[in-house]
């Protein structure tokens, strides 16, 4: 006859002495408390990618001197029972990828209610008006969030570019400056949607965007991204907007450094210019405002809610010329013809000079 499967227990129990037992159970609930009882102990940040078995997550977690046993670990987080006798945590573990942070001063228990319940470790980061892709890259490196060339490949990804039915070469100008809470190590493909998102929403906000069509958008944004980067004042942005739009109706070049300064650092990976030469201004390149009429070909920075506004919906007025007249806080003159906006200019000049 076959004996029971449980037979072999039955009869080994009983010969166990009970202070062997209790010995187990001691030493058991005792590899369940924290690695060190200081309350100062550094935190880590401790990355469990998709996919990650328990077993590894264990042994991550020895190797890193965050616990002290991996095989109670995954005993505790494989049967519920065994966590609720010896780590005194019965709660169902579900083990989710992220990034956490984690102390060699906690306990086995809570160690596996921070794995379980994906309040992951967030890097916050704030996106300011006007950075262009590359800029925003460097950041979200700096950061740790993600390398600069996996953001870029995503950014210009022509299959993430139909998916939002945006006909352009990248996302440069689709992604809404703002403070952003992100995952570290997160892929640049989910960070670009995120930011997106965050535009396609913004924007309905915006009178009259949501009239515009898939090419009218690029044209409306790209104009917002030279208005961007050429205000200063917030009340002045609907008056450059209407000197840009006055000039395209004319069919006038934009005259905008901007977009030199685009070239100079973002086309030809030059550092930033302190003046902007002649030389810069005969640069051939269909970026260049100074030698070709109407809308470079795309947006040349990623531009916020005021720039977007007042390219949507700029000032009514006679005006095709700006100058700056006050450095000091941004202040610009405006003329409705050349020769009152170089009298402009020679007058506030000279005033300055006064000073």
């Amino acid at each position: 006859m076959k004996p029971h499967k449980h037979s072999f227990l039955k009869i080994i129990l009983p010969l166990v002495p009970v202070t062997v037992i209790a010995g187990i159970i001691l030493y058991c609930i005792n590899q369940t408390q924290p690695v060190t009882k200081s309350d100062g102990a550094e935190s880590v940040r401790f990355e469990v990618p998709f996919g990650t078995s328990v077993h590894a997550v264990a042994q991550k977690l020895k190797a890193q001197r965050l616990i002290k046993n991996e095989r109670l670990f995954y005993l505790c987080a494989r049967f519920p029972l065994v966590s609720g006798i010896i780590a005194r945590n019965a709660q169902p573990f579900s083990l989710k990828s992220g990034v956490y942070p984690l102390s060699p001063s906690m306990s086995l228990a809570e160690i596996l209610d921070i794995l379980s319940s994906g309040h992951q470790e967030y890097i916050r980061i704030s996106i300011p008006e006007g950075l262009t892709l590359s800029k925003i890259a460097e950041r979200l490196a700096e950061h740790g969030v993600c390398p600069t060339e996996e953001f870029m490949q995503a950014a210009r990804s022509k299959t993430l570019l139909a998916e939002y039915k945006l006909p352009a070469e990248s996302f440069e100008g689709f992604l809404f400056p703002d403070t952003y809470f992100l995952n570290p190590s997160m892929s640049g493909e989910k960070i670009v949607r995120v930011m997106a998102d965050n535009f396609f929403e913004k924007i309905k906000a915006i009178p009259n965007f949501s009239t515009l069509s898939s090419e009218e958008l690029v044209r409306t944004v790209t104009l917002a991204s030279i208005i961007e980067r050429e205000y200063r004042v917030k009340d002045e942005a609907p008056y450059i907007a209407s000197v840009f739009t006055n000039r395209l109706k004319k069919n006038i070049g934009l005259y905008s450094c901007a977009t030199i300064e685009y070239i100079l650092t973002e086309i030809q990976g030059k550092p930033h210019p302190d003046v902007i030469t002649y030389a810069d201004l005969a640069i051939d390149s269909p970026y260049n405002t100074y030698k070709w009429a109407g809308l470079p070909p795309g947006p040349i920075s990623n531009p916020g809610t005021t720039a977007l506004d007042a390219a949507r919906n700029p000032a009514v007025t006679n005006y095709y010329f700006f100058r700056l007249v006050d450095a000091e806080n941004g202040r610009h003159v405006f003329t409705k013809d050349f020769s009152t906006h170089i009298s402009e200019g020679y007058i506030s000049n000279t005033k300055k000079s006064w000073k």
